[in-house]
């Protein structure tokens, strides 16, 4: 019953309608790359950057619900995937080596977030010098959903704005996505100053 909510995540991240297979080639993970997946739920995406990654690469799947990170570890086991490292986020933050990504994906989550300019720049520390932020988001809704009714969205506009305050530029943009829209964004870098 407690994996009926992670394979429902599962389902819906690899729906056809969401694109999955054309976010990861926009992400073009490279063997032996570093990964976190923050709010992992399932961990569909995981599972797939770990397969990108290859043995020498390392993909963090992260979440607040020990019993995902359980699912997770669980499928990783069962797909034959060593390189997949199961983290519980807390109050305090994450427990990841710093310095060490390539990448930080976050789908779905930042509206969850609440001081989001804070946490953004928080998450800097772990990554590499040259690494990115990938924000997958929804768009704000005006219909009778669940995501309008509760707020579950964040406008673009606002992500780039506090990602900027929080001390990045937004890299890349995509919109091949229906209901979210797909940014990476890169640490600001002295010779960005005079730009």
């Amino acid at each position: 019953m407690k994996n009926l909510q992670a394979k429902m995540f599962n389902k819906k991240a690899s729906n056809p309608k969401n694109k999955p297979d054309q976010i990861l080639e926009a992400i073009a993970l490279k063997p032996g790359q570093s990964i976190a997946d923050i709010g992992a739920g399932g961990g569909y995406f995981s599972l797939r950057f770990a397969e990108m990654v290859g043995r020498k690469g390392k993909v963090y799947a992260i979440d607040i619900n020990p019993d995902f990170l359980e699912f997770i570890k669980n499928s990783a086991k069962e797909k034959k995937l060593n390189n997949v490292i199961t983290n519980l986020a807390t109050e305090d933050g994450l427990d990841l080596p710093e310095k060490s990504l390539d990448f930080i994906f976050m789908r779905n989550i930042t509206h969850h977030i609440s001081n989001r300019v804070k946490y953004f720049g928080n998450l800097k520390k772990f990554l590499k010098p040259d690494g990115k932020i990938i924000i997958i988001e929804y768009k704000p809704s005006k219909s009778f959903s669940f995501r309008g009714l509760f707020g579950h969205h964040v406008a673009k506009e606002t992500i780039i704005r506090e990602m900027k305050e929080a001390g990045y530029l937004l890299e890349k943009e995509f919109d091949f996505l229906p209901e979210q829209h797909f940014t990476i964004y890169r640490g600001v870098r002295d010779d960005d100053r005079g730009q």
